[in-house]
């Protein structure tokens, strides 16, 4: 492949369509005698038996852009960006190896940038360290820690919401560890300095718009067995990673309106996320249709 066929990266918030416009996307590479490979950076799209709840690419989808590291860990086993990573590089270079273009598709910030840079990853605490965290956050509760965290280390504890147990305790973990310190300024929350050459297109579309899609999609998802999906993974053994699912909990509650609700408040995260991005070329996919958007990736290059 020449130099300036580069990696796609298409990013944005959950429900705004990513996964329609990369196969329009795909089809038109196609006609330009291209190979495309979708290559997905999802932190729960990776887990098997949660399809329908993580959004993932439907098998007639599969069948239009063949999708990879798509429901490679069983629901029941815990699994990290640590363990993502290695196994996106290598999907990423095996097909530009191949002769193959990769879309890598993510809603997950994190997880998209460790498919496309080097990331400088945080070592596993020792089990007696989380064991006694984990123990702490139950016995006193995550709120408390959280507000103990806000005063003690708020640099550390930004973003991180007061009822999200396991982040809390990784947040203890590391600064126990001595591994986080203060930033000066504004967190790296990416870099231009990508392992390939990359045109990273984000996604956007007016508030009102994105969440009517959202609630449409929750819908949507509840009516093609969402609920039941997760019922079977609970009862099965979920992994705690597995249980920090976009409406996971909600639905073991049969709430399906607090589904929407996390829902809405995660999408304007990812928003405020891309926002900070270096490099990325934003789309306003408002009324559009995914075949105009993929038109418009596709002149980038």
């Amino acid at each position: 492949m020449s130099d300036r066929a580069q990696v796609i990266a298409i990013f944005g918030p959950t429900g705004i369509g990513k996964t329609a416009v990369a196969i329009a996307l795909a089809d038109q590479l196609r006609e330009r005698g291209e190979d495309p490979v979708a290559i997905s950076a999802d932190a729960l799209q990776v887990y098997r038996g949660l399809e329908t709840l993580s959004g993932a690419a439907t098998p007639e989808e599969q069948a239009r852009l063949e999708h990879r590291l798509l429901g490679i860990v069983p629901a029941t086993e815990a699994f990290s960006v640590g363990e993502f990573m290695p196994l996106a590089h290598a999907q990423i270079d095996d097909s530009l190896a191949e002769g193959r273009r990769p879309i890598v598709v993510g809603g997950t910030g994190l997880y998209l940038r460790a498919a496309l840079t080097d990331l400088d990853l945080y070592p596993p605490p020792p089990a007696a360290v989380r064991a006694r965290w984990t123990e702490e956050v139950e016995r006193r509760g995550p709120e408390e820690l959280h507000r103990e965290l806000v005063e003690r280390a708020p640099w550390a504890v930004e973003g991180v919401e007061p009822t999200d147990r396991s982040r809390i305790v990784r947040t203890l973990e590391l600064l126990e560890m001595g591994e986080l310190e203060p930033r000066e300024g504004e967190s790296q929350l990416w870099t231009e300095q990508t392992r390939h050459p990359t045109l990273l297109a984000g996604l956007t579309t007016e508030r009102e718009e994105l969440y009517r899609r959202i609630d449409a999609r929750v819908d949507a998802m509840v009516a093609a067995g969402a609920q039941e999906e997760v019922e079977r993974v609970e009862e099965a053994g979920a992994s705690r990673t597995a249980r920090k699912a976009l409406g996971y909990e909600e639905l073991l509650a049969g709430d399906v309106e607090a589904m929407k609700r996390r829902t809405r408040q995660y999408a304007k995260r990812q928003l405020t996320w891309m926002r900070k991005l270096a490099g990325v070329k934003t789309i306003d996919v408002t009324a559009r249709q995914p075949v105009d958007v993929a038109q418009e990736i596709a002149a980038e290059l």
